[in-house]
């Protein structure tokens, strides 16, 4: 399954690592199919800035509703969290919640989380911001990253919203 476009005009610095279809949930006749595409900036020290994309497609098909729409929302954060401790992230809360505005005039308004957390790398505790959006745009999206907090953070979340922000399902 083909991940969500990325626009390639804000992936200056970023390299992809990672491309995935999965099925992150099943459940008798209903699954949930994600791809994924994931990038790096590789010219900064770890643990390094990360973005990603995915389209989620469900079947039975079914269009998007609020009840569904709630769903997704959890599903992604939960997912997320779990990604971010994989990353070893850790002592992970919310920072804030918002809706934010994508590129794609056809698209729904994003539900955006920002979370907090800690990196441990040779034995420094380095903080992380990390974001993650879900929305509709005739079928579910979701995108978003992390960079960290010590260095250059306002320029860093700037690049990630804008890269969030810029992706759409064609």
């Amino acid at each position: 399954m083909e991940p969500p476009a990325v626009p390639t005009d804000r992936l200056d610095g970023w390299e992809r690592v990672e491309r995935t279809t999965e099925r992150p949930f099943t459940a008798g006749p209903v699954s949930v199919t994600a791809g994924t595409v994931r990038y790096e900036r590789t010219d900064r020290p770890d643990p390094r800035p990360f973005a990603f994309a995915s389209r989620l497609r469900i079947r039975p098909e079914t269009p998007p509703n609020a009840a569904l729409t709630g769903l997704v929302e959890r599903r992604a954060r939960s997912g997320f969290r779990d990604r971010l401790a994989d990353r070893d992230i850790g002592s992970i809360e919310i920072q804030d919640q918002r809706t934010v505005a994508v590129d794609d005039p056809e698209a729904a308004p994003a539900a955006l989380v920002t979370y907090r957390g800690r990196c441990v790398l040779d034995d420094a505790r380095i903080p992380i911001e990390a974001l993650i959006a879900v929305w509709e745009a005739g079928e579910y999206l979701l995108a978003g990253g992390g960079y960290r907090l010590d260095r250059g953070a306002d320029e860093a979340r700037r690049e990630l919203l804008s890269v969030i922000c810029g992706v759409r399902p064609d």
